[in-house]
């Protein structure tokens, strides 16, 4: 990268207003611009072609004071002297997943979370697609990693007792003149990209599949490895395992600061107290570059990216069986432009699209994306509506500027991981990248001892019961040993009692009616909770012996009532 032909690039688009430094094997942008876009735009502008450095944007939004990290209420002294082997920062399927492959080996390895449970943020709110890889660009580590990571789902989710099918995926295309391009390109991709299950299917086969879909698709392509998940089923159950193998997971816990010297990291001070880690794995997410910036090892930048996604009513699940999404050839598309899926739940999701943010924590809907969505995918789909949206949400994904993973050692600070610009497929990828970063973990711990393995070690996790998917046989049989699971509390999902206490005694408790919502479903239905939430907020606080009034939506500021009104507790 030459410094000087760059400044003369940025300098005919942004004038004086970007300056440019190539230090520390980086790109190192600084100046001030009036719009986030412009921001984004000279960033894109400066990235390394050959991807030998990344891009650090320095540049100031003018006028714009860019909001700090939430920092949990919490303030105490519990974690005040720990000193685990292995301090993994997020809670999100990176970190999750990390922590489980670190617990075959016989070491301290602490979680910390900021938020009030696992997967609240990019990990819990995506459309839980495992990707096959057609469209990712071979030498990247998204490449790298996502064959390795879609081979590894079946036995992982058997393992995890996680609900996983594979569905396919279907990419139609109206314009008859492009089918050689695609026939080339679905060649280029199973014989040279490594991405073997891809071939292109006849508008005829497509119909036969997918009666619902675009009668107009002239034909697809089509990769029958992809499939679907529940992702934040999947975070907690890899977090789960982790901790009955003897992990430590701590929620509600921000990283604050680090103490270095001499190129290593000392301490990390959190909201509860100061740690002192032999090794810091930084799985942050959209926080990993102030992370980075902490361990002073900041070589990469975070720049938000927004996606929205609706989920419908389960009678439309009739639309799709599988993955579908209606494509056009797109220059410098940073986003799969989003899709319909079926999804493990059996209802539609239609989704994400792709907007920039500075704001990392925004995570509100916008009617605007979501009329933006349907707009594209009733190109897919005719018949999908507005109308059966029973939820939507919306998720803040990590990439960096150059578009893939950073997964290497610290490069200043000795005793740091990265596993950052966590984007789709992180998802798909998160299994195969553990495994990697289990081995850097422990190349490091054997320079200071000897790592020796867990004898104890157990990969399997038995999940909680699913009662409505048993015959008539074994559901009678469940409830004759516990009347528990007789006493239906969501009519929608048909959760009972006892599923929701069965998820209060899991091995990550988190007795909010958020956190039984993610574990066994009450609340997910078409009513959203309107019938149920009462009853499952009863039921939270009879477990903890505690006054409805103590329990919460999700983190301490979430109230859900302050109070009897009529002198008694109910």
């Amino acid at each position: 990268m030459n410094a000087k032909k760059l400044q003369k690039k940025l300098g005919k688009r942004f004038g004086e207003n970007v300056k440019v430094e190539i230090k520390d094997n980086c790109i190192a942008l600084s100046g001030s611009l009036a719009k986030w876009d412009d921001i984004i735009e000279a960033c894109r502008m400066s990235v390394d072609k050959k991807g030998k450095m990344h891009v650090v944007n320095d540049i100031e939004l003018q006028g714009v004071e860019i909001p700090p990290m939430r920092v949990p209420d919490i303030d105490d002294n519990a974690l005040e002297g720990e000193k685990p082997d292995v301090l993994i920062i997020g809670g999100g399927i990176s970190g999750a997943s990390i922590a489980r492959e670190l617990s075959k080996w016989d070491i301290d390895i602490m979680l910390v979370e900021k938020e009030a449970d696992l997967a609240l943020q990019a990990s819990g709110r995506n459309d839980g697609e495992v990707h096959p890889g057609v469209d990712l660009s071979k030498g990247t580590l998204k490449h790298h990693y996502v064959r390795l990571g879609n081979e590894m789902y079946g036995r992982i989710c058997e393992e995890l007792d996680v609900p996983f099918r594979r569905c396919g995926q279907y990419a139609g295309f109206c314009q008859r003149w492009l089918y050689p391009v695609i026939k080339l390109f679905a060649w280029q991709r199973k014989y040279l990209g490594g991405i073997k299950d891809t071939c292109v299917v006849s508008s005829k086969e497509l119909k036969k599949r997918e009666p619902e879909l675009n009668p107009n698709f002239l034909f697809a392509l089509y990769n029958p490895s992809s499939g679907v998940v529940c992702p934040y089923g999947l975070t907690i159950a890899y977090a789960e395992n982790a901790v009955t193998n003897g992990a430590r997971v701590e929620l509600n816990t921000a990283v604050l600061s680090m103490e270095t010297q001499g190129g290593e990291i000392k301490s990390v001070l959190t909201n509860r107290g100061r740690i002192y880690p032999k090794i810091v794995i930084n799985a942050a997410g959209v926080f990993a570059e102030e992370i980075a910036k902490m361990a002073g090892d900041r070589f990469f930048s975070i720049h938000p990216r927004r996606g929205t996604n609706s989920i419908l009513d389960k009678k439309s699940c009739y639309l799709i069986s599988s993955i579908a999404s209606i494509k056009k050839l797109e220059l410098h598309s940073h986003t799969k432009g989003g899709g319909i899926l079926h999804t493990i739940h059996e209802n539609i999701l239609v989704g994400p699209d792709a907007v920039e943010t500075y704001e990392k924590e925004n995570v509100a809907t916008a009617q605007d994306s979501i009329a933006k969505v349907f707009a594209k995918q009733k190109n897919t789909a005719a018949k999908l509506s507005e109308k059966d949206i029973i939820t939507y949400f919306t998720g803040v994904r990590a990439p960096t500027f150059e578009e893939d993973f950073v997964i290497e050692k610290g490069r200043k600070t000795k005793n740091l991981i990265h596993c950052a610009g966590i984007q789709s497929p992180g998802l798909t990828t998160a299994p195969a990248v553990a495994l990697d970063i289990e081995k850097m973990t422990i190349e490091e711990l054997s320079k200071i001892g000897q790592v020796s393995r867990n004898k104890n070690y157990n990969p399997y996790r038995k999940g909680i019961p699913v009662l409505r998917k048993m015959s008539p046989e074994k559901r009678a049989e469940m409830i004759a040993q516990n009347p528990d699971y007789g006493i239906i509390v969501c009519r929608c999902e048909e959760i009972s009692k006892g599923e929701i206490i069965d998820a209060l005694k899991s091995p990550i408790c988190v007795p909010t009616l958020d956190g039984i919502k993610k574990r066994v479903r009450p609340g997910m239905g078409r009513c959203q909770g309107g019938f149920c939430s009462p009853l499952v907020t009863k039921i939270i606080a009879d477990f903890l012996k505690k006054p409805i009034s103590e329990v919460r939506k999700c983190s301490e500021k979430s109230v859900i009532t302050y109070g009897p009104t009529k002198g008694a507790e109910q």
